[in-house]
């Protein structure tokens, strides 16, 4: 184990290479050969698993956020939201000094954890610049595989991007009660989690938050968690907006709190295994209305070419959750477009 603790304490090297390379959000890489691998909308995942020896090692790219000002602010919010929640670690954080490189910081730690009554490792690399942050997470039970996740981080290049802030135009409701095209579409934000026993099973921790706004002047809102939790948890709102100026003013007409049981099938084993599939509804209830007239605008990241909406209010509201604009925007929601949106099933 000593082994594997002294290899996980990572040397970052940002270097480029010849190498065809995949690119996801602002992280081109090296895939590791022979390695399973999953798409999400805010991570890509590649696992490796030899059941004969009972080893396993997964690397999980993470999706840029909104930075909170420093390497060190960053660093110790991914440790704890991507490694304390859901590894709980046993020993004392290990570090790197931070590095820099081409207008980054960098800065790589890891800790021991125990899965399955063994010792693990859960390692921890972030990059910090140009007010975004991104991470890579690896969490293995054989040192054999530290070989392979340091290969993919020596080739990492990062994207540098650029954030062009878009100001609506002076949108307004028309005669024929429809709005200007500024927010129509689905706009989606989402947090998510890797539990000790989703390194098993391929299942991820997520809260979906999900507005549609229509060219009607309706909107549709939907929130979904799945986590280990029994129950699947839904939450749907509808009503109107109107835009003025850069305004959106938020009226519900419903709103409703969902408890669903978790879908089921038999797995190799007999037995049976929850799904992240709607199984039956065991509760509704009435949830508050919130009308809300928020600040809005448009940011735009060239480097992943994506749009996201930035809702501004002046407090947390029981719809939008816990903000998540970072210290650049810290009383603000950023909703990114829905590649991957909440599906009720």
């Amino acid at each position: 184990m000593k082994k594997l603790i002294l290899l996980a304490v990572l040397c970052i090297v940002i270097e480029k290479t010849f190498a065809q390379k995949e690119t996801f959000d602002l992280i081109s890489y090296n895939e590791p050969k022979g390695w399973t691998k999953t798409v999400e909308e805010t991570l890509v995942s590649h696992t490796i698993t030899d059941n004969k020896k009972n080893t396993w090692c997964r690397i999980n790219i993470i999706k840029s956020t909104v930075s909170k000002g420093t390497i060190e602010a960053d660093f110790e919010s991914e440790w704890q939201e991507l490694i304390v929640k859901n590894y709980k670690p046993t020993d004392n954080r290990r570090e790197n000094e931070v590095v820099e490189a081409e207008g980054w910081k960098i800065k790589a730690g890891s800790s021991k954890f125990t899965f399955s009554k063994s010792e693990a490792v859960a390692m921890l690399t972030t990059a910090s610049g140009y007010e975004r942050c991104v991470s890579i997470v690896a969490v293995t039970n054989n040192p054999d595989y530290l070989i392979d996740v340091q290969e993919l981080i020596a080739s990492v290049d990062l994207i540098k991007p650029e954030s062009i802030s878009y100001q609506a135009e002076n949108d307004s409701q028309t005669n024929d009660n429809t709005v200007a095209p500024s927010v129509i579409g689905k706009w989606l934000k989402t947090s998510t989690s890797n539990s000790n026993y989703a390194i098993n099973n391929g299942l991820h921790q997520y809260h979906k938050m999900q507005y549609e706004f229509n060219p009607d002047g309706t909107y549709n809102f939907l929130y979904r968690s799945f986590s280990y939790m029994p129950d699947i948890y839904i939450a749907k709102e509808n009503g109107t907006y109107i835009i003025q100026g850069n305004s959106i003013t938020i009226t519900p007409q419903k709103s409703v709190f969902e408890t669903w049981s978790k879908g089921t099938i038999i797995d190799a084993n007999g037995k049976d295994a929850s799904l992240d599939k709607l199984g039956k509804l065991k509760s509704s209830q009435k949830r508050s209305l919130e009308k809300v007239t928020y600040q809005f605008t448009k940011q735009y990241f060239s480097g992943i070419d994506e749009w996201s909406l930035m809702l501004e209010y002046n407090k947390q509201t029981e719809r939008d959750g816990p903000y998540n604009g970072g210290s650049s925007f810290p009383n603000a929601w950023l909703y990114g477009a829905a590649k991957f949106p909440i599906e009720l099933k």
